[in-house]
């Protein structure tokens, strides 16, 4: 049997040829949790040498995502040698988020920064459960000379305030060695709650295979900006990923390459609850994905009986789409889909599950409707909710489905307006337009990773855009939010993961959390810019995209 292997990989687009070369990149791991939060302010860059004047603080509002309000007020908060992390619960996840912030900034500070239950001063995380007004994951943070508190109804909201205040702080507190200080933090009040309930990305580990170290580097990434939702793409023409006991040959087999011929890789059942476990301790939630009943050749190849010939196709390591299909007609299709959502439900404690259901080019209509229809109720009998591309609004979506729109703004009418009218019997949205949120998509036409199939996507284009008023006619509140996908042809490691994902990322999360209100590209960049130390302190080699005025190093 082939066991997963370890190497660094990254991710990119869906279709099309054409490959870019590779690069090997030296990527500065940061430490596991140190990744959690990036965003410097407007002004951080100003000197932090000891001859340098003190900065101040930066002002609350001036993190990504934007809050919903920030009022300033009195005189600041200084992290000094004797500050505590005090937890005002007996809730065990508010002593786990107390560990992560200390896990932070100890190296940094050089404090010893002890978590403890006692009252007092210091830094101090509340969970209320009367705080209605946070919601599941809003909080407030209040900083005055004496302590910086954090109030939360839920363990989540308390979670995202200390993302809030790790941004509050200078840059170079995510370094891993002793900084200079001061660390503190202004006067005043933050209130804050997400303007959608599923803020995601999504992670291609077909193309091309990452370890799981790998997927939590990004995971980390994603709990930075307030992300929730960890998409998994976990099989395609190029490979399936995921251990399925009924079906072994699966992995061991339909496993082992990828994009140009590479090893490949699986993760095995216990890599994937690992991944899982590690996902919620950030308060993500993964979504796994099983494309069907097309990119299914890496099946086709490991079991024959799934061809409608019973012939199976060789392995395949190239990137064009559409030219596979499982045999719809046969009764052993079905077998199959139930043991493999049947085995991923179980490992799976979240909502959803995804289907796929895009590029089906090979499967006749009629037999594509009938296949997600069958498909669907499966999902439905393992206890999960149906989340399936947008060509899935073609069929007959079950009640409560959610359809993820990859079109374009140029997309057919008729296209749009299917989706538009499936939200009218009850089907709900996330949204992921390919030319504004395929993070796998070129920024311009020299950039050297990434495909352009659905253009050049800038930083500018990917942020500027307003997802309740994308789809013409989808019926109010029917978008449950966004989602920024990344697609691995090109990509084969974590140093290419983030050049195609920072700074693009921080944009879509700022459009599925900040309040409407708060939308403006000018705005925003210069937030956008201030973390660029930030961004470098985490070891993250990001783009540094022209039409940003990033804050000096």
């Amino acid at each position: 049997m082939r066991l997963h292997r370890t190497r660094q990989s990254s991710s990119a687009p869906p279709p099309r040829s054409v490959r870019t070369p590779r690069r090997a990149r030296r990527i500065t791991l940061p430490r596991l949790l140190g990744s959690l939060l990036l965003v410097t302010a407007a002004g951080a860059a100003a000197g932090s040498g000891p001859a340098a004047a003190a900065p101040a603080p930066r002002p609350l509002g001036q993190v990504v995502p934007a809050p919903v309000e920030a009022k300033p007020g009195g005189s600041p908060y200084a992290i000094t040698a004797g500050t505590r992390i005090r937890v005002e619960s007996e809730s065990q996840e508010a002593r786990r988020i107390a560990d992560q912030l200390a896990g932070v900034l100890r190296p940094s500070t050089g404090y010893a920064l002890p978590v403890t239950g006692r009252g007092g001063d210091g830094i101090r995380l509340r969970l209320d459960p009367h705080d209605d007004a946070s919601g599941a994951e809003g909080y407030t943070l209040r900083s005055n000379p004496g302590s910086v508190t954090i109030t939360a109804r839920e363990p989540a909201g308390l979670f995202h305030g200390v993302q809030t205040l790790r941004q509050l702080l200078p840059a170079r507190v995510e370094r891993n060695s002793r900084q200079e200080g001061p660390w503190t933090v202004a006067g005043g009040t933050v209130r804050d709650a997400p303007r959608y309930a599923y803020r995601g990305a999504m992670l291609d580990v077909s193309r091309h295979f990452f370890s799981v170290a790998e997927v939590k580097r990004y995971i980390d990434q994603l709990a930075l900006y307030k992300l929730n939702k960890l998409h998994l793409h976990l099989s395609d023409d190029q490979g399936w990923r995921i251990a399925i006991d009924s079906w072994p040959r699966l992995a061991t087999y339909g496993g082992q390459t990828e994009v140009d011929g590479g090893p490949g890789g699986y993760y095995t059942k216990a890599d994937y609850r690992e991944i899982v476990r590690y996902a919620a301790s950030r308060y993500l939630e993964v979504v796994p994905e099983i494309d069907l009943p097309g990119h299914t050749n890496a099946a086709l190849a490991s079991y024959a009986e799934l061809n409608c010939d019973g012939v199976a196709p060789p392995l395949y390591t190239g990137t064009n789409v559409g030219f596979s299909s499982l045999c719809v007609p046969k009764a052993v299709t079905y077998d199959f889909v139930d043991d493999v959502i049947r085995e991923l439900a179980a490992l799976t404690p979240g909502t959803y599950l995804h289907i796929g259901g895009d590029e089906a080019h090979s499967t006749a209509h009629d037999d594509y409707v009938a296949f997600m229809n069958k498909a669907q109720a499966v999902v439905g009998r393992y206890g999960k909710t149906v989340i399936g591309w947008h060509q899935l609004t073609g069929a007959t979506p079950v009640g409560g489905t959610v359809a993820q729109y990859w079109g374009y703004d140029r997309t057919g009418a008729d296209e749009r307006k299917q989706v538009a009218d499936a939200t009218a019997r009850g089907t709900k949205l996330v949204l992921s337009p390919a030319d504004r949120g395929y993070l796998d998509m070129k920024y311009d036409k020299d950039t050297e990773l990434g495909l352009s199939w659905a253009g050049y996507v800038s930083v500018r284009r990917s942020y500027d855009w307003d997802p309740a008023a994308y789809l013409d006619g989808a019926r109010p509140g029917s978008v449950l939010g966004v989602e920024a996908p990344l697609w691995s042809e090109t990509l084969t490691n974590s140093a290419e993961i983030e050049q195609m994902a920072f700074p693009r990322l921080p944009g879509i999360a700022e459009l599925g959390w900040s309040p409407a209100s708060t939308h403006d590209w000018d705005a925003y960049k210069a937030r956008l810019g201030a973390q660029g130390p930030r961004l470098s302190a985490l070891g993250i080699d990001y783009y540094r995209a022209p039409e940003v005025p990033w804050a000096a190093e």
